[in-house]
């Protein structure tokens, strides 16, 4: 049995089945490795009620949603990881293929009610890792970003839709160049570092993530990220100024890809052993400090996401 310390030593009692549940979480399945076949799943609160909710084979991969709408990416009817952005509803049906921009493997982010969405996309061989502001209702598109030379990955946006957080490394191409999150206004202005690996640890081979996809928690306005530091990934916080940085978690399973629910309520994350051989979804409540493990299926679940449900 995988054991884990919680995060505070006093806790409350999670008490899911006596509260009424305004979320589900889907998250991302490796449903079958010898095709490379991912799936997205959905399930209640409490772990409960787990289901497959795209049953495809293709990489299907969630990576944020709005309201009670999903929105994965998918190389469906294309090419091998040529990925495109769809959309559906929690059940897995009304299915759409929303535009014809190829996006790349990269986390997103909305504002205006859902309406616009920022992406990491590519046009082209040259034209890859950039970010565009992309409108769901009708598949329209804008680039922001035109540094061909640099790569902007994994956007996120502020809780006033202002601003943008990103990964991003000015020359995509050198593996010596940390990928750090970095800072900027919507129309491209003000484009500044936010974090700064500590140059003493040299426990992170190039490809890890030395700042992983940022998350927003829009509640109490700080940016969260995975960081592999000292041999192990945890999650981290910075304030958006940058003049605060702290380590969130500290629990004895390395931690990565997570997301808050839209009350700053809760945290997901996906937990692993150092190995990587083992991916489950936790899920941790903010506000007593109680983490709760929700999958155990000995598959790579992975990258959960809130989505709202009718009471």
């Amino acid at each position: 049995m995988i054991k884990y310390i919680l995060l505070a030593c006093a806790c409350m009692p999670l008490a899911l089945t006596a509260q009424k549940i305004a979320y589900n979480i889907v998250y991302n399945v490796y449903e079958d490795t010898a095709r490379g076949n991912y799936d997205i799943y959905i399930m209640n609160l409490d772990g409960s009620g787990k289901k497959n909710i795209t049953n495809h084979p293709a990489v299907d991969w969630v990576y944020n949603t709005y309201e009670d709408k999903v929105f994965f990416i998918s190389d469906r009817d294309t090419c091998h990881r040529c990925f495109f952005l769809y959309e559906m509803d929690a059940e897995g049906n009304n299915l759409r293929k929303v535009s014809n921009l190829q996006l790349e493997d990269s986390w997103m982010d909305s504002r205006g009610n859902g309406k616009e969405w920022i992406v990491s996309g590519r046009k082209g061989k040259e034209l890859r890792a950039q970010l565009f502001l992309l409108n769901v209702t009708d598949g329209s598109y804008r680039q922001l970003t035109t540094d061909t030379a640099a790569l902007h990955l994994d956007p996120a946006f502020s809780p006033d839709g202002r601003q943008v957080v990103f990964r991003y490394k000015r020359d995509r191409r050198n593996r010596d160049m940390a990928t750090e999150l970095w800072l900027m206004n919507t129309d491209g202005s003000n484009l500044h570092q936010l974090t700064s690996y500590p140059e003493d640890d040299t426990t992170a081979a190039w490809h890890a993530y030395k700042a992983g996809p940022p998350r927003w928690n829009h509640k109490e306005d700080f940016i969260t990220y995975q960081s592999l530091q000292k041999s192990d990934y945890h999650l981290y916080a910075i304030s958006p100024d940058g003049k605060k940085n702290w380590k969130l978690t500290s629990n004895n399973l390395n931690e990565g890809w997570h997301d808050w629910s839209s009350d700053g309520n809760w945290l997901a994350i996906e937990m692993f052993d150092r190995g990587q051989t083992h991916f489950d979804i936790y899920l941790f409540n903010w506000q007593t400090k109680e983490l709760k493990q929700l999958t155990d299926s000995w598959k790579f679940e992975q990258a959960p996401s809130f989505v709202k449900v009718t009471l």
